[in-house]
């Protein structure tokens, strides 16, 4: 055992303070994830005209990180388990930081795609180790207040993101336009590199895994053949090659089913846990989970081109419009977990979709309304009313797909849904070429700019609305009353080897 990684019996202490050093660097590379979504978007219209970006490579600077994330998180969190947390947190971090100096100084839109999609596949070795490695370092009666500050940086990185792009981008610090968004991840992963070399401790599974590199190819190239024709089709034509191609995925992802199912049976070590979807509860739930998904990822990117560039604000008037949105997520997020969903159960999810989808017929009334002089504080009740449907699920719906999951398939499960909702913002965000960008003409006067974008973000939010009905149908699966998993309860007499991560030196 080195000198900088501290041993079981350390690491368990109550006076030892390395744990929260350890927590602190993996807390902020969680936020620094978390903001760099939300970053991006406030500042695409300022990429396009900078950089002269087309149409299809400003979806793929947010639909390529998405689907990058998507495609790894599986196989980030298995490496993690087989060469230890500690060194592919490191792996990834280091990788992200590098990818961020990339993409700032990127010199012409191919190369800042390019480097979006290493930053995403960096950041799915980064995040799937952040929970594994809380899990390794913190005893479990600590847990609980170690997820309530997890949360807390989940809502800060919500509020934080939009404006901080607002105001990185309205600054223009030493004439640099809009890179400063990526750059200012440098100081922040350098120094969580380093301290995480010295702070976090090692962990591994405690029995021998094997990264199963066919299912990596198998679900890579799925999503690709589904994605990049939805991304490219209409620029193109819909070209018959981009039809053929989808459908193939299809045909791809079939074959990664009866490839998986063999895997387990063989040497039990493949990459998707199948058996997981014979739990009623967990196979609605990856269901909710894809296609909330795809509404989040239509929304957010139609949302920051409606007002910049449809109702010409600046990127701080937009960021300051998202306020409300913010906080209204994460208020709605705390009064779910704590109060609500231990009396009603799964009412409050359903519930939830409910309300989202009512504030975002309100959106669509009011856009129709108030037409290009809608102001900020006019868009405020939509918004509110959408980011308190959105707390509502958000929060309480991991417990909800995970109540029904064998105790020692929890881990694989995580997994599973946070690649699916990665998966299914990636199709979302692939999905704004058809329900959003197909409704704007191809050659508009400036004149016309303003009124084609506004109806375009009123057609898309239709469909967002619609999203959320098919929402509010899938959860009916869900357990009416989820198990709350509240870190820091009794371990139920599992040997210690089950509990706990296995630390190494």
């Amino acid at each position: 055992m080195t000198s900088t990684e501290p041993t079981l019996s350390t690491q368990q202490a109550p006076g030892d303070r390395r744990r929260w050093f350890a927590l602190a660097i993996i807390m902020a590379a969680a936020f620094m994830d978390l903001v760099d979504v939300t970053i991006v978007n406030i500042a695409i219209p300022s990429i396009q005209r900078d950089a002269d970006a087309s149409l299809s490579q400003i979806q793929w600077i947010t639909a390529g990180y998405a689907l990058a994330f998507a495609a790894g998180l599986i196989t980030g969190g298995r490496l993690g388990d087989i060469h230890g947390r500690r060194r592919l947190f490191l792996v990834g971090i280091g990788g992200f930081t590098l990818a961020s100096a990339l993409c700032g100084f990127a010199a012409n839109p191919e190369m800042l795609v390019a480097s979006r999609l290493l930053q995403g596949g960096m950041a799915a070795m980064m995040v799937p180790q952040v929970l594994s490695i809380v899990h390794a370092t913190f005893p479990a009666h600590e847990r609980g207040k170690v997820f309530g500050l997890f949360g807390a940086i989940v809502g800060l990185g919500a509020v934080s993101g939009p404006l901080l792009g607002a105001l990185l981008t309205e600054w223009n610090l030493f004439g640099l336009e809009w890179r400063p968004i990526f750059l200012i991840n440098l100081p922040v992963g350098v120094v969580a590199f380093l301290l995480g070399r010295r702070y976090i401790t090692e962990s591994r599974a405690p029995r021998a895994l094997k990264l199963d590199l066919v299912g990596v190819a198998l679900v890579t190239l799925g999503l690709l053949m589904l994605l990049y024709p939805l991304t490219r089709g209409r620029e193109l034509g819909w070209p018959l090659w981009g039809h053929l191609c989808m459908a193939g995925a299809l045909v791809v992802f079939a074959v990664l089913v009866a490839y998986e199912r063999r895997k387990g049976a063989r040497d039990g070590s493949p990459l998707i846990e199948l058996s997981l979807f014979k739990v009623k509860s967990f196979a609605a739930g990856v269901a909710v989970q894809t296609v909330f998904g795809v509404a989040l990822g239509i929304f957010f990117l139609i949302w920051t081109l409606y007002m910049q560039i449809g109702l010409g604000w600046s990127p701080l008037r937009a960021g300051l419009t998202g306020v409300p949105f913010s906080l209204a997520v994460s208020t709605a997020a705390g009064m779910s977990v704590q109060k609500l969903v231990p009396r009603f159960g799964r009412k409050v999810l359903q519930a939830g979709a409910l309300v989202m989808a009512a504030g975002v017929l309100l959106y669509i009334w009011e856009s129709h309304r108030y037409g290009l002089a809608i102001a900020s504080w006019q868009m405020a009740l939509p918004l509110v009313v959408m980011g308190a449907g959105m707390g509502l699920i958000v929060a309480p719906l991991t417990d909800a797909v995970l109540s029904e999951v064998p105790r020692e398939h929890a881990g694989s499960a995580s997994g599973l849904i946070n690649t699916v909702q990665q998966m299914g913002n990636a199709l979302g965000l692939g999905l704004v070429s058809v329900v959003f960008f197909g409704v704007i003409g191809d050659r508009l006067t400036r004149a016309q700019v303003g009124p084609a974008f506004a109806h375009a973000f009123q057609h898309a939010l239709w469909w967002v609305a619609g999203i959320m009905g098919v929402i509010f149908l899938l959860m009916s699966a869900l357990p009416k009353r989820p198990a709350q998993h509240v870190e820091g309860a009794p371990d139920d007499g599992l040997p210690a080897t089950e509990r706990e991560p296995e630390l190494v030196g």
